[in-house]
């Protein structure tokens, strides 16, 4: 997948993540960074619920944009939840999950970039 095709779909996931009202949307650059991974999407889910609701609609997205992901978690009851993508790598948090691994702070270099 191109860089441009990346960030197409990162709109488009960015746009979903909002009309499932995720909480606190924020993507992170990591081209620059030594992971190989072009972008982090953080968000905050309101209960075990929802969290699964927007892994799933993210995963049935994906797919239907021919992206097949890598790894995601398949299980409830998680702080943290990812989908991984290849090039996007969307992290769904609880709110007690999202202050605790403070993913953003942890990457605020690239956060910041």
């Amino acid at each position: 997948m191109t860089r441009e095709e990346s960030k197409k779909i990162l709109d488009d996931l960015v746009k979903l993540l909002e009309e499932k009202e995720g909480i606190d949307i924020k993507v992170i650059n990591m081209e620059k960074s030594s992971l190989m991974v072009d972008f982090f999407v953080i968000v905050t889910g309101n209960s075990d619920t929802h969290m699964s609701a927007m892994r799933d609609y993210v995963v049935q997205f994906l797919k239907d944009e021919g992206v097949r992901p890598n790894s995601y978690d398949k299980g409830r009851g998680f702080d943290w939840m990812a989908v991984d993508s290849g090039n996007i790598i969307v992290h769904i948090l609880s709110e007690k999950g999202r202050r605790f691994y403070d993913l953003e702070s942890l990457w605020r270099e690239y956060a910041a970039k």
